[in-house]
């Protein structure tokens, strides 16, 4: 799927969803397909209806007016979108709370609140606590994210500047990528290196300057069967592991105290409101996300790089200045190093 088409598919989603009453296709058109000819217009709306209905999204036809037998809308009802109610354990809710508080990838946040936009400026009633349920939640810092995620989509080859931990320079890479994961707590990508003609996998971090697609959209398939996650770990570092403290309040985080080394039950913590314990554990990288999706009921004890990065996170989610986080250079060589 190209990006212009997920984004205009993300669009009309978001449309159909905050809609209080359906919406009629001339009004669609006229927002979100402005510059399709009718023909083009039908034959689009038609694609990305069912395409949507393909992932499961209720899209429902119903009349503007029920007085009237006038031109039937569109809409996409909340209730039948969102999931059933489901439940947990406290231990499993915990888990779920941290996937579902990290920070959001700012490219969808971007698109979502775009959408959201152009509705309010056509004079379009909103409910826009109807995209809770659809609201994108996973983070991605690094610059060139957005680069190789379009390259995947569209199967086209990027061109970067690339430096190895230890080295004073970085080399110029031409990549067609398969994909882009998250493994051990940071973003890698994974593809065909083009000149040395293998699999290879790289840090999204150590990206240098702007990297950017080149040459035309399909010119490459991903080999059939291939899984980019088992990729990432069998060719990236192996994980490293770092040793937190780490005051936790009373009743929170269950998923840092089920895999934790210890646990120092009533001592004096950042406020009084409930009493704390103190946990000692020790985690692969991406520890840092998972002391910030527990928000203010995990304080960062030691050790100090710990507590830089996640002040330094903190700081930046609110355009204020910090130091940069520590990047600890990878304990292995990857398969990209050795080549």
């Amino acid at each position: 799927m190209t990006v212009a088409k997920s984004e205009r598919l993300l669009n009309l989603l978001i449309m159909l969803l905050v809609q209080r009453r359906p919406v009629p296709k001339q009004r669609i058109r006229s927002i979100l397909y402005a510059d399709s000819t009718p023909e083009a217009f039908e034959k689009m709306f038609e694609r990305d209806k069912e395409e949507l209905r393909s992932l499961g999204v209720p899209v429902e036809v119903d009349q503007i007016d029920p007085l009237f037998d006038d031109e039937p809308g569109y809409r996409i009802s909340p209730a039948d979108f969102a999931l059933p109610e489901i439940d947990l354990r406290p231990d499993e809710a915990a888990v779920i709370g941290l996937a579902t508080r990290v920070w959001q990838h700012a490219r969808l946040a971007a698109a979502t609140s775009d959408a959201v936009r152009k509705l309010s400026a056509a004079g379009i009633d909103v409910d826009t606590t109807a995209l809770d349920i659809v609201e994108p939640r996973l983070s991605a810092d690094e610059p060139s994210f957005d680069v190789f995620w379009e390259a995947t989509q569209e199967r086209s080859a990027v061109v970067f500047d690339y430096a190895r931990p230890g080295a004073d320079t970085a080399t110029r890479r031409r990549l067609q990528p398969w994909g882009v994961v998250r493994y051990s707590g940071r973003w890698y990508v994974v593809g065909h290196d083009i000149d040395r003609g293998a699999e290879r996998v790289f840090r999204l971090s150590r990206v240098r300057g702007q990297a950017r697609r080149t040459g035309r959209p399909g010119a490459y398939d991903v080999p059939p069967g291939t899984d980019v996650r088992e990729v990432a770990r069998r060719l990236a570092p192996a994980p490293s592991t770092e040793h937190a403290v780490l005051l936790v309040r009373q009743g929170a985080g269950h998923a840092l105290r089920r895999g934790a080394d210890a646990v120092e039950p009533d001592v004096p913590g950042p406020d009084t409101r409930t009493r704390w314990d103190r946990v000692s554990l020790s985690r692969s990288l991406g520890l840092v996300d998972e002391v910030l999706g527990h928000g203010p009921d995990v304080v960062v004890e030691a050790p100090d790089a710990l507590r830089r990065s996640v002040v330094d996170r903190l700081a930046a989610a609110l355009g204020q200045p910090g130091d940069r986080p520590v990047d600890r250079p990878a304990p292995h060589p990857t398969a990209e190093e050795r080549a």
